[in-house]
C-alpha cells in the first residue's frame, strides 16, 4: 500500500505534535539558535500493534528525544537532524516477550546557491523502525528488526530567462528489511517481497507567465530493482519445459513519466498545483521467455498529482490533495492462468489536513486519508484494497518550552485477499519539552 499523507501527521504519534509544539515556541518569542533539543513523553493504547486481522492490543509508553542543528552560510544553508524512538508495550512484557521497539530517523538538508541563477536543494532522510507507517516501505504489517529505508532527493533549479527555468531531479529510495528468512516459497519473506532499491531522474521545463502563474512540462524515468533472496513464489511446471522459479528480481521495472502542469496563487492566502500525464511501464520478467511471451509486459496508466492549500488565518490552514500512480506491493502471488507475479499496484489517493489555532496556546489538527489500490496481474489481477487513514490532535502550549497534547489515529484496510484486512485504533496523551 502507498500511503503519500502518512508523513504529514499520521506516521509517528509524537511527530506532528512536536512540529507544532516547535513552531509555536519560535512565535513565543524564543531566540533563534543553530540548534534545537526536544524530547516526547507519550502514554498511548494501541489496539492492533503488530497491525493484522487478529488483534493484539496494549497500553504503553513512548519516548522520544530529538536534536538537531542549522546553518545558514553566505550562500548555502545546511540542516541536520536526529530522533531517537523507545516503544514500551505492556501486553508484550506480561507475555514474555520483548516489550521495546526502538526506532531512529536521521534527517539532512541543504540549499545552496551557485549565484542568483543557479540554486541546488538535497534533502536525505533515514530511518530504521518496525511499523509500517514510520518505514513505508509496501508492507501493511509490523516487521520485527532493524528495518531500514532512506528516501534521498536532489533537485538543480536554473533560471535561464526571467520567463524561461529548468528544474532537474533526481530520487534514491532504499528499503531493506530485516525479515530475510523464507521458510518455502509459498511463504515468502517480506524481504524477499520488498527489498529494493527505487531511482528516478527527471527535467520540468517551466514558463513563468507571470509571478503567480508558472506552467511546466515534465519527463521522469524511473528503475525499480529487487534485491531480495530465495524464491517468493510457488515454482511453476512448464510442461514440457523446465519449472519456472519466482525470484524477487522478476518484479523488477522501468517507467517513463510524461506530464504537464501549472501552479498558480489565487491570492495570498490560497494556491494550488495540478500535475497530469501517463505512464508507461515495462515490467522485466526473466521467465517471460520460456512461457513464449517475450521477455517484458508494458502497461499505461494515468499519472495525477492535484494540491491545494488556504490558510485562512494566521497558523491556520486547509489542505486537500488527489495522486494516482503505480507503487510497490507485499503481494506477488502469481496466476495460475497467466502465470505472471503480480507486479505492482496503480493506487489513487484522496487526502485532507486542517490545521486550526485556536489561540497563541491551543492548536488542533485533523488529517484523513482514503486510498484505493488496484492490483496489476497475479492471482489478484484487478482486484483492490481500500485504506482508510484518519487523525485528530490537540496541542496546549504552556510556555515556549513546554506542551502537552492529546490525539487519536484510525487505520482500516479493506482487502480482496483474505486475511489481509484489518483496523487499528490508537489514542495518546503526552509532553513536549523544547529548548
Amino acid at each position: 500500500m502507498k500511503r503519500i499523507f502518512v508523513s504529514v501527521g499520521l506516521a509517528a504519534a509524537g511527530a506532528a505534535g512536536w512540529s507544532s509544539a516547535s513552531a509555536q515556541s519560535m512565535e513565543a518569542g524564543a531566540e533563534p539558535k543553530f540548534w534545537n533539543v526536544s524530547a516526547t513523553l507519550r502514554g498511548f493504547y494501541d489496539d492492533n500493534y503488530t497491525v493484522v486481522q487478529n488483534k493484539k492490543g496494549s497500553f504503553g509508553l513512548e519516548f522520544m528525544p530529538s536534536i538537531s542543528a542549522n546553518v545558514a552560510l553566505r550562500q548555502t544553508d545546511i540542516g541536520v537532524k536526529y530522533t531517537f524512538g523507545m516503544y514500551y508495550y505492556l501486553q508484550r512484557a506480561n507475555s514474555g516477550i520483548d516489550p521495546l521497539d526502538m526506532t531512529h530517523q536521521g534527517d539532512l538538508w541543504l540549499d545552496h546557491a551557485f549565484n542568483q541563477h543557479w540554486k541546488l536543494n538535497v534533502t536525505d532522510s533515514a530511518t530504521i523502525a518496525q511499523d509500517p507507517q514510520l518505514i513505508q516501505g509496501g508492507s501493511v504489517i509490523r516487521v520485527a528488526g532493524n528495518n531500514f529505508a532512506n528516501r534521498a532527493q536532489a533537485t538543480l533549479n536554473t533560471e535561464w530567462t526571467k520567463q524561461f527555468s529548468t528544474a532537474v531531479h533526481y530520487g534514491n529510495n532504499l528499503y531493506i528489511y530485516n525479515n530475510n528468512s523464507t521458510t518455502n516459497a509459498a511463504n515468502p519473506s517480506v524481504a524477499g517481497l520488498l527489498n529494493r532499491v527505487e531511482q528516478d531522474a527527471g527535467i520540468d521545463l517551466q514558463w513563468h507567465f507571470s509571478q503567480e502563474t508558472v506552467g511546466f512540462v515534465g519527463y521522469n524515468y524511473s528503475w525499480v530493482r529487487y534485491s531480495g533472496s530465495g524464491q517468493i513464489a510457488m515454482p511453476y511446471n512448464a510442461a514440457p519445459g523446465p519449472f519456472l522459479y519466482y525470484f524477487s528480481g522478476d518484479r523488477d521495472y522501468n517507467a517513463n513519466y510524461g506530464y504537464v502542469g501549472v501552479s498558480h496563487e489565487f491570492s495570498p492566502s490560497l494556491s494550488g498545483s495540478a500535475r497530469i500525464g501517463v505512464s508507461s511501464t515495462e515490467v522485466l520478467h526473466t521467465f517471460e521467455t520460456l512461457l513464449g511471451r517475450g521477455p517484458s509486459t508494458t502497461s499505461l496508466a494515468p499519472y495525477v498529482d492535484l494540491s491545494l492549500i488556504y490558510t485562512y488565518r494566521p497558523g491556520s490552514y486547509v489542505q486537500a490533495g488527489f495522486t494516482h500512480d503505480i507503487n510497490s506491493t507485499d503481494i506477488a502471488t502469481p496466476s495460475t492462468t497467466t502465470h505472471l507475479l503480480t507486479e505492482y499496484q496503480e493506487s489513487s489517493v484522496v487526502y485532507g489536513n486542517i490545521h486550526h489555532r485556536f489561540n497563541q496556546k491551543l492548536t488542533g489538527s485533523i488529517v484523513g486519508q482514503y486510498q484505493f489500490s488496484t492490483y496489476k496481474e497475479g492471482a489478484y489481477n484487478g482486484q483492490g484494497d481500500t485504506d482508510l487513514v484518519a487523525g485528530c490532535n490537540l496541542n496546549y502550549q504552556f510556555n515556549r518550552y513546554l506542551s502537552a497534547e492529546i490525539g487519536y489515529n484510525f487505520d482500516d484496510l479493506i482487502s480482496s485477499i483474505a486475511g489481509r484486512a484489518n483496523t487499528r485504533n490508537r489514542v495518546y496523551l503526552g509532553l513536549s519539552a523544547n529548548y
